[in-house]
């Protein structure tokens, strides 16, 4: 957990932003999963990037303007509650614990918050994100209108709260990243004992538990999203999250999985053979990936565009298909009629933070917005060879991703989950078959 004066700071400089008005962010909603059971609670990640309060129920009001405040509305302490579900800080220990400079009870909001909308210009709010607040908010501006003949205005504009909050997620400050780095070890070793671990006819979800067991061993409570472990063919599905099958001698397991720790991501692929030792047909794929991959990073820069690494993958992949008789004509005729999309169909990454495709835009003003130092991304080039007319027998059913989470530094860059082995050579010692 990070210092609470960190969230205190963030705060203030997002009431710097919004310059005056009233910012609402409430945390994500507690979901039964059946009956009297709940899925694990997960914490909004705007909430908690702003808060550090990690308990349900709970919503984060901002005043900005001349004399700017932060108001946490949270659940009342309760001995009898904590017996059955654990602790919780009460308002008054929460105000104190996490620097607000008010708290009141989570009953309280519906009361309090036309007062505090009163002659405020702006709502700074995530509209559209959740129709049960959109019909909150509705109902204290109406609160408020209602007030009109007693002088008070309402709130005239609505403004997404979420624009200048993406952009402060995306750059990461030190204290991130250092999560994020740890987040990537453990992810790493979590991907070395899978690779120990796997072997002809153990199923999919056994080397999932070999994940899971890595990520809380050392502390992260959880995945950062669902586990693909796939297979032979099933590599060849992109979101393949079944993890049921039976791993075969002679197939590759494709394998995207990272951990959250203290509510940061890290997003993993490797893909490796079930029997330890690459086929000459899957290690061609593969040396083309990788070579795509590493063509992608060393792009990577303070001042190159956001679609640089993926351009410079398209251009390794494109050759690399002509070479293995998936695609015909040059490298440029390949790109522009788009053929290799076949056998390539996704970005080369994507932000990475709180959320595993997290916040920020990726073109500014209709251009690709450029790099700068504390960003981080994933690098993940594929290829996926389905069965079909043209396409060379003894490449059916191979499915490669390699994708690796990069922070972009001063001079250049600095890929975080570099333990995870990853080159077949690293990758035939690791399972005992080199």
């Amino acid at each position: 957990m990070m210092d609470s004066q960190i969230y205190r700071k963030r705060r203030h400089q997002l009431a710097e932003q919004m310059q005056s008005g009233v910012a609402v962010i409430p945390t994500a909603p507690e979901r039964v999963r059946n009956r009297d059971s709940h899925y694990p609670f997960r914490f909004d990640s705007y909430f908690h990037y702003l808060s550090g309060f990690a308990e349900p129920e709970a919503v984060l009001v901002l005043v900005a303007g001349e004399a700017p405040k932060s108001i946490l509305f949270c659940r009342e302490k309760n001995l009898e509650r904590e017996i059955w579900d654990g602790f919780r800080h009460g308002p008054e220990a929460a105000r104190e614990a996490f620097c607000f400079d008010e708290a009141h009870s989570i009953t309280l909001l519906d009361e309090m918050m036309p007062k505090l909308l009163a002659d405020q210009p702006s709502l700074h709010f995530h509209l559209g994100a959740d129709s049960a607040w959109d019909a909150r908010a509705v109902g204290w501006l109406n609160a408020v209108r209602a007030e009109v003949r007693n002088g008070i205005t309402a709130p005239a504009a609505i403004r997404d709260v979420r624009v200048p909050l993406d952009e402060m997620r995306l750059i990461k400050s030190a204290g991130e990243i250092a999560v994020m780095r740890r987040s990537a070890e453990i992810s790493a070793a979590a991907h070395r004992r899978a690779m120990q671990q796997a072997r002809p006819g153990r199923y999919e979800f056994e080397i999932e538990a070999e994940l899971l067991h890595e990520f809380r061993l050392h502390g992260a409570p959880a995945p950062a999203y669902s586990s693909i472990v796939a297979g032979g063919a099933n590599a060849c599905v992109l979101h393949y999250v079944e993890n049921s099958a039976v791993l075969k001698d002679g197939d590759l397991l494709l394998i995207d999985a990272g951990c959250e720790l203290d509510g940061y991501a890290a997003d993993i692929t490797r893909t490796f053979p079930v029997n330890g030792r690459y086929s000459p047909a899957q290690r061609d794929v593969y040396e083309m990936v990788l070579a795509a991959q590493a063509a992608a990073i060393a792009t990577i820069m303070p001042g190159a565009s956001w679609d640089e690494p993926h351009q410079a993958a398209l251009k390794v992949l494109a050759q690399g298909m002509i070479d293995l008789g998936l695609c015909v004509g040059s490298v440029d005729a390949v790109l522009e009629s788009g053929d290799y999309k076949r056998f390539y169909m996704h970005k080369t990454g994507h932000w990475l933070g709180m959320d595993v495709h997290d916040v920020g835009d990726y073109k500014r003003g209709g251009e690709w917005r450029k790099l700068e130092p504390d960003m981080v991304m994933t690098v993940e080039p594929g290829c996926y060879i389905r069965p079909g007319e043209g396409v060379p027998a003894h490449l059916w059913n191979i499915g490669v991703r390699i994708e690796d989470d990069v922070l972009v530094t001063a001079i250049t860059c600095e890929v975080l989950t570099a333990a995870a082995p990853k080159t077949v050579d690293e990758i035939e010692a690791v399972t005992g078959k080199a």
